[in-house]
């Protein structure tokens, strides 16, 4: 009876550390969404980049694509926000509120480092196309794939449940590696179809990756070289064309 029910414990315990790992490697977390800069503060922060008329044209595209491709019973009513915070770094994101609503995010220092509305479309299409992707619950099921592997083989190996909970964290975190970069070209490669068909250049807006740190190809990488990303654009753009 003690044995059995260490094990049930130890079992309820990795189910709890899975989903926090998972939650948290993947992004998708209830998380509180700054509110939208005003459109004001936008204009004045962003240089020549149209933000406001670049979203109206890349959302209803995204939207429709997400409702012909994505997972049946996905959320596609798409909320594009700009953070006004400044000192945050330039960056932009996909992830969900607690609704399952898709939420992506810009940040003022990105668009200060963007040259044109044609950038700006295909970083907002290569976002959105994670979402659309579903790369999210992949990323929830490979982290807790990997952290299940981790766990079991730490716990065959008679290692106490501190040891476990490590083995756990780093399977999920070998095993999210495994696969971030595949996904970071399959949203290339969408993205350069909803920039395309919003009436954006994705050759044009691929130049971001130019100015971008090369990741170049290490090991366990989260992003792909920047030389595989412009190729896997133009690859994609030459069959819309």
């Amino acid at each position: 009876m003690k044995i059995t029910h260490r094990l049930t414990e130890r079992t309820s315990k990795m189910r709890r550390l899975l989903i926090v790992v998972a939650l948290f490697l993947s992004a998708c977390t209830d998380v509180a969404v700054p509110p939208a800069a005003p459109a004001q503060e936008i204009a004045a922060n962003s240089g020549s980049l149209n933000v406001s008329a670049v979203i109206a044209r890349v959302e209803p595209v995204a939207e429709q694509l997400c409702r012909s491709r994505a997972a049946r019973g996905t959320n596609c009513d798409f909320r594009i926000y700009v953070d006004s915070d400044p000192k945050k770094a330039p960056n932009a994101f996909q992830t969900r509120d607690k609704n399952g609503r898709p939420q992506i995010g810009l940040t003022i220092s990105l668009l200060k480092i963007m040259r044109n509305d044609d950038e700006l479309a295909f970083v907002l299409g290569h976002e959105t196309a994670h979402h659309i992707l579903g790369h999210i619950d992949l990323t929830v099921e490979q982290a807790i794939n990997g952290a299940l592997v981790g766990g079991i083989l730490a716990s065959i190996s008679g290692a106490d449940d501190k040891a476990i909970e490590v083995a756990q964290r780093t399977g999920a975190a070998l095993a999210v590696r495994r696969y971030s970069k595949d996904f970071e070209l399959q949203a290339d490669s969408l993205g350069t179809v909803i920039s395309f068909r919003a009436g954006f250049d994705p050759l044009k807006g691929a130049e971001f990756f130019m100015r971008l740190p090369d990741p170049g190809n290490a090991f366990l990488g989260t992003h792909p070289p920047n030389a595989a990303r412009i190729a896997i654009v133009r690859q994609t753009a030459a069959g819309l064309q």
